[in-house]
């Protein structure tokens, strides 16, 4: 059980002003403004920064890769790099690899070296098997078990020969 579970008189420590600016996301969010998601990557709360993360995966597309990868590299917040990992492989795009590979090789969260590794699994491109192989020895149990996951969905991708929504179904 956790340590202390949070009731609703807890909510407090969500300040007003994160509430009153998830309403305008969801305005710019109904209106597609790419750009204020873009502008958010930068904003000084996490709360704010990881979901900008997953709304402009949402809206750009392969365009939004760029941006995610950027976060996923030199965001200070482990969960908002995670986000960005997350959402890069369920964009799947190959421009997104490279990446999510260095996140696998280096990044100091072993939460965010897990999620980048089912991510490169989820993209499916035979691109990543070097860098999950090497995670099979990485210090962390958990990216271990995450590298096998992803390298399990290369193999079968490869001897089915073929790349569908079942292929990109993972427990990230």
């Amino acid at each position: 059980m956790h340590p202390r579970q949070l009731d609703n008189d807890d909510l407090f420590i969500i300040p007003e002003s994160i509430i009153k600016l998830l309403a305008e996301m969801e305005k710019q969010y109904e209106d597609n403004n790419r750009q204020y998601f873009e502008n958010l990557l930068n904003h000084p709360n996490y709360i704010i920064r990881t979901r900008a993360v997953c709304i402009l995966a949402d809206l750009a597309g392969e365009e939004s890769v760029k941006y995610l990868s950027k976060v996923l590299e030199q965001d200070a917040n482990a969960l908002v790099r995670h986000e960005a990992a997350f959402s890069l492989g369920q964009l799947g795009f190959s421009t997104a690899i490279s990446s999510l590979s260095r996140a696998v090789e280096s990044d100091q969260s072993f939460f965010v070296r897990h999620e980048a590794a089912i991510a490169l699994g989820v993209i499916g491109s035979s691109k990543a098997r070097t860098t999950l192989k090497g995670a099979l020895v990485d210090s962390s149990e958990e990216v271990r078990q995450s590298a096998l996951v992803a390298l399990a969905n290369l193999k079968y991708i490869s001897t089915m020969k073929r790349k569908n929504k079942f292929t990109t179904m993972t427990g990230g």
